[in-house]
């Protein structure tokens, strides 16, 4: 399929404020879900090969959202600078189950400093702090999906 009619119907969804689009097109399948990733996958079982993965933009939530705005934004009360998640995935405070986490409330960390990890698509993604300080709160708990922009942690 090609990539101006895939940027089109992404347009589209984004817009309309459908969850979710999928269209057969010959061999190939679009789906495209809101917030999620567009993925063309061939209809036939015998081609050989993963799917061709393109991901999406990221969706530009309408304000009639108020989970996930209320998921952004720190609680009230809550000063310093707040480290926001710079992707999609799901929020892991240490590096393995069995392992200690990489920080805790109170802790000092510095900048460029490990302090989370998030795992999108199968890959982990260590997330560095972008400010040194005492970490104030952690917003999010183990293995919870966290959206892009979300914030995660206070460093005071």
């Amino acid at each position: 399929m090609d990539l101006r009619k895939l940027k089109k119907l992404i347009d589209l969804v984004q817009e309309s404020g459908i969850a979710e689009l999928e269209i057969t097109e010959g061999e190939e399948k679009v789906r495209i879900a809101r917030g999620g990733a567009v993925s063309v996958t061939p209809l036939a079982a015998s081609v050989p090969g993963p799917p061709a993965t393109a991901a999406a933009p990221p969706s530009r939530a309408p304000a009639a959202a108020p989970a996930a705005a209320a998921a952004t934004e720190p609680a009230p009360g809550e000063e310093g600078h707040v480290v926001k998640s710079p992707m999609v995935g799901t929020f892991y405070r240490a590096p393995s189950p069995e392992a200690k986490p990489f920080i805790e409330v109170g802790g000092t960390v510095k900048e460029g400093q490990t302090i989370c990890v998030i795992e999108a698509m199968k890959l982990m993604n260590e997330i560095e702090a972008d400010a040194s300080g005492v970490i104030k709160a952690i917003l999010v708990e183990n293995g919870q999906p966290v959206e892009y922009g979300q914030a995660l942690f206070i460093i005071g």
